[in-house]
């Protein structure tokens, strides 16, 4: 009897185990970013903190708050704002960026956030530090 009982136990610990992992829905919420005019709507959340983080924020050596205004009456940033004109200037750095990789470089879909690495030639760093990243391999300007 006593083997009876450890298998009953053991079935129905398993099958509470398997209920409960079929009850937990995957997260398939989108991001809901709001106020993206450059970068695609449909970005991840970690490319977006790659192009934020990597690109401007170590790239430039500023911060969130350079770009993004305070929300009223908060310590936190309100990210969809466009009070500060700096997130209008960031916009056309980015904008000229993917048009130069586009026009001199002849990459088809220039993206913003694309590495170096990827890229043979790539303008980056904007904001008035636009430097060209040239690769022996990179074709020469028309």
């Amino acid at each position: 009897m006593p083997i009876n009982r450890k298998i009953i136990v053991t079935c129905t610990l398993l099958a509470i185990i398997i209920i409960s992992v079929a009850a937990i829905e995957p997260s398939n919420k989108k991001n809901e970013f709001k106020n993206l005019k450059v970068l695609p709507k449909d970005i991840s959340t970690k490319a977006l903190q790659q192009i934020m983080v990597d690109e401007f924020q170590d790239g430039l050596g500023v911060g969130c708050n350079y770009c993004h205004a305070q929300e009223k009456g908060s310590l936190h940033l309100d990210y969809a704002s466009d009070e500060k004109p700096e997130k209008e200037i960031a916009r056309a750095m980015m904008l000229m960026t993917m048009d130069i990789n586009k026009k001199y470089f002849g990459v088809e879909h220039p993206l913003i956030g694309d590495s170096v690495r990827k890229m043979q030639g790539n303008a980056s760093r904007g904001c008035g530090r636009i430097r060209l990243i040239v690769s022996p391999h990179t074709p020469r300007m028309r």
